[in-house]
Formats: structure tokens, C-alpha cells, sequence
């Protein structure tokens, strides 16, 4: 007999038979079944990964004159490792010409962090191998974040972006405004870019930049609603950057910590590391539910002191604060502080106390720092004991056309201050 109407009659002989198909669908019987073999064993569907506490995401754009320290940070976080409560994944990018340790490979990995105790080679496994990819791309952000929380999922997230950082400045143009510079494309995040890859990775509980000049208001103003805690330096970081061990460490053997004490784990153990060393630093965390807050009392000071014509004390203020890497760029509590002790108008001092209560009270949740002592490299001291862990961009010269780019030149006043204090040229 043809072997097609056999399979023809034997398939209207059972659907003759009431419920013979009950329970069963018939798509998923095989040639074998259906001419009376032994059923094929069913194909088991992977399960899906264990939602752990954390997952600790670093993305390392070391293809630039930093990529030995690159190696070096992923070696520091192997000696604490991913454990069954945290785990921690790395983006580590190379370039080529910089240097030649860990088999000189050039391009861009990404790593699941495994526990080692040898600093001087990388034991984790490379998981996948994404070429020549441009880490001065925010879309590549993107895509590393949302990776990381499919693969492994947690309950919460640090996402720490690793490289140069400039915070917001117009030294230099456009080149200077940002962070995650990559030597091979030339290409480098903005402020805005990095808050936009925030929110098409669906944000994070901790953000931190392991990077230079990045905790400033117009930063934090703009990832506002993408993390409830921004951590990062006002002052440029020593090439060393964070203290993975110290960080990842702590984490691993605490994995229930909130966010909040997460975030001042990062500070604590910087300004550890840092004074350990008599190296200068500064760091802090915000907590960015208090920024609205502080756009409105940051608005009632400004105005304040534009309507009393205090332009002299505020001009002086500018010298005396504390100042950065990048002069234009000033710590705010240190500022308004020297504004208030000066002024002789009510309102000034009135409207400046209520902001430092707030920053020191609500919006800077934990900061601190560390002196540089006399090194012998020559190094002067350097005193960041007036460092109040936010700051801001007052160069003492008209807002640049180019800091409209900025939601905080939009939402707050202080462009029009900016330009009070030195008003632009007709």
C-alpha cells in the first residue's frame, strides 16, 4: 500500500475515536509516533537565571592612555568575585598602542566577574567578544545594561561607567563635555547622552562615574530620574580609580544593603583608600529625590542676590570657593557659604542658609575626602576640607551658547545668573 494513505487512514482512524486527541496536540506528534515508534524525549526549556540581591555592572572604556588600569580594576574586582547573591559583570574595550599586558587583544569583551586571587592575571571568562565596538557611543551603554539585567538579573543595580570624565565644562569645546572618551573613534558621551542611555536601559539603583570632574549639578540635575543615587568626585580621580576589592568586597558580604548605604560604601572606601595614600580626592553621593528641592532654593538664592546687587560679594565668592581640576567649575556649598557670611542683605543670607541646610541635609547623602600631603614627586598639599560634595559650573563668565544643551540651563535660573554676574557683550 502507499505509505501516504497509511498515514491518511491511521490518522481518520483515530479521529473516529472520541478524545483521542484530548490532551494531545497533534502539531507536536512526530513522524516516529505517528507510524508507532517510541515517543522522542522531551526537550527541556532552559530556566530562566536566579534573580539575585545585585548585579554590579561596569562598563570600562579603556582604549585610551588608561587601559593598563582598566586590566588592573577588573583583577581588583576578581578578588572579591560574583557570588550567589551578587553578580558582577564588566564591558572591558582596548585599543591598540597602549599596553600590551593580558595577551595584548585589542576590542571590546564582556566579562562575568569570577572570584581570583592572582592581581596580575584576568581569570574570568570573556563571555562574548564584540569587536572593534565605539564605547563612546551611549548606544552602547544601552546595550551592555540591558544585556546584563537579562542575563542576570538582580533586584537592584550599580551601574558604574569607567573612563575620563569632564563633567560639564566649555574648556576645550565639545570635547570637553562628558565622559567615556574613546582614542579609536573619537568619539565621546554628553551629559545628555549619558541620561539618555540611562533611560532606554531602564534606569539604575546606584549610577557612578569611575571617572574625573563628574559630580556636578548639571550632571545630576540630568540623570535625575534615572537613579536614586548618584555617586562621583568633583575633583579629578587618581588613575587608581574606585577600590573594587574594598567596594565589591563590602557587597558580597552584605548583599542585602539598600542602595543608599551601597552608594556610601562607594564613597567610604574611596576616601579610605585615597587617605591611606596621602593622595588627594573627593567624592560623594546625591540623592536625587531631593533635587527639585534643591532647583527651588538654588532659584530663591540666586534671585535673591541679583535683586539686592550683591555682584561684589558674589564676584569675591567665585575666588575664595573651592575650585577644581577645570576653575570654572566650583563647589557650590563652599561658594554660597563665603556668599552668606559676606552679604549684608537679609534675603541673601536667608535664602543661601536654607540651600546649604538642604545640600548638607537632604541632597548630599554622603561625601569626603582626602588632602594630598607633600609627595615626593613634589606635589603641594592640597586642602578639599571645604569640598561639600556637589559641584557647579560658575567660570565668572557668560553661560556659553553651548550649556542650552543642559535640562538644568532649562529648568533652573542659573544661566541667567551666569550672566548677571558678567554680563554678555552686545
Amino acid at each position: 500500500m502507499n505509505p501516504g494513505k497509511t498515514l491518511l487512514l491511521a490518522l481518520a482512524a483515530l479521529a473516529a475515536q472520541p478524545g483521542a486527541f484530548a490532551g494531545a496536540d497533534l502539531q507536536r506528534l512526530t513522524a516516529a509516533e505517528l507510524r508507532g515508534g517510541a515517543a522522542a524525549p522531551p526537550v527541556p526549556r532552559p530556566s530562566a537565571p536566579a534573580v539575585k540581591e545585585w548585579t554590579v555592572m561596569v562598563f570600562v572604556n579603556a582604549k585610551n592612555n588608561l587601559e593598563e588600569f582598566g586590566l588592573r580594576d577588573l583583577n581588583e574586582m576578581e578578588s572579591a568575585g560574583s557570588s550567589d547573591q551578587v553578580n558582577i559583570v564588566a564591558e572591558l574595550g582596548r585599543a591598540r598602542g597602549y599596553y600590551s599586558g593580558d595577551g595584548d587583544w585589542t576590542g571590546v569583551r564582556r566579562y562575568l566577574i569570577r572570584k581570583d586571587a592572582d592581581p596580575a592575571r584576568l581569570a574570568s571568562p570573556a563571555l562574548a567578544d564584540l569587536g572593534p565596538a565605539d564605547m563612546g557611543d551611549y548606544r552602547s551603554v544601552v546595550g551592555f545594561v540591558r544585556w546584563a539585567k537579562a542575563a542576570y538579573p538582580a533586584k537592584k543595580y550599580l551601574l558604574v561607567v569607567w573612563n575620563h570624565g569632564s563633567g560639564w565644562t566649555k574648556a576645550a569645546g565639545q570635547a570637553a563635555r562628558g565622559i567615556s572618551y574613546d582614542d579609536e573613534t573619537g568619539s565621546h558621551i554628553t551629559v545628555p547622552q549619558l541620561a539618555e542611555a540611562l533611560a532606554q536601559a531602564g534606569g539604575t539603583d546606584v549610577y557612578a562615574s569611575d571617572a574625573c570632574l563628574m559630580q556636578m549639578a548639571e550632571v545630576a540635575w540630568e540623570l535625575k530620574d534615572q537613579a536614586p543615587y548618584v555617586v562621583g568626585s568633583e575633583e579629578t580621580e587618581p588613575a587608581d580609580g574606585y577600590p573594587y576589592g574594598a567596594l565589591l568586597g563590602g557587597l558580597t558580604a552584605d548583599p542585602a544593603m539598600s542602595p543608599r548605604a551601597l552608594a556610601a560604601l562607594a564613597v567610604s572606601s574611596y576616601a579610605a583608600y585615597y587617605s591611606a595614600q596621602g593622595t588627594g580626592a573627593t567624592m560623594s553621593a546625591l540623592k536625587t529625590s531631593a533635587l527639585p528641592e534643591f532647583l527651588r532654593l538654588t532659584g530663591a538664592f540666586t534671585a535673591a542676590a541679583m535683586a539686592a546687587g550683591d555682584k561684589g560679594v558674589v564676584k569675591r565668592g567665585l575666588y575664595y570657593a573651592q575650585h577644581y581640576a577645570y576653575e570654572d567649575n566650583k563647589d557650590l556649598d563652599s561658594f554660597v557659604s563665603y556668599v552668606v557670611l559676606r552679604s549684608q542683605d537679609r534675603a541673601v543670607r536667608e535664602t543661601g542658609t536654607a540651600l546649604l541646610a538642604w545640600l548638607r541635609g537632604e541632597l548630599v547623602a554622603h561625601k569626603a575626602a582626602a588632602n594630598y600631603e607633600q609627595t615626593p614627586e613634589g606635589l603641594e598639599p592640597t586642602d578639599y576640607s571645604k569640598a561639600g560634595g556637589l559641584a557647579v559650573y560658575l567660570p565668572g563668565t557668560p553661560a556659553p551658547a553651548a550649556y542650552d544643551e543642559l535640562r538644568w540651563a532649562k529648568d533652573s535660573s542659573w544661566d541667567d545668573f551666569l550672566d548677571w554676574i558678567a554680563p554678555p557683550k552686545p
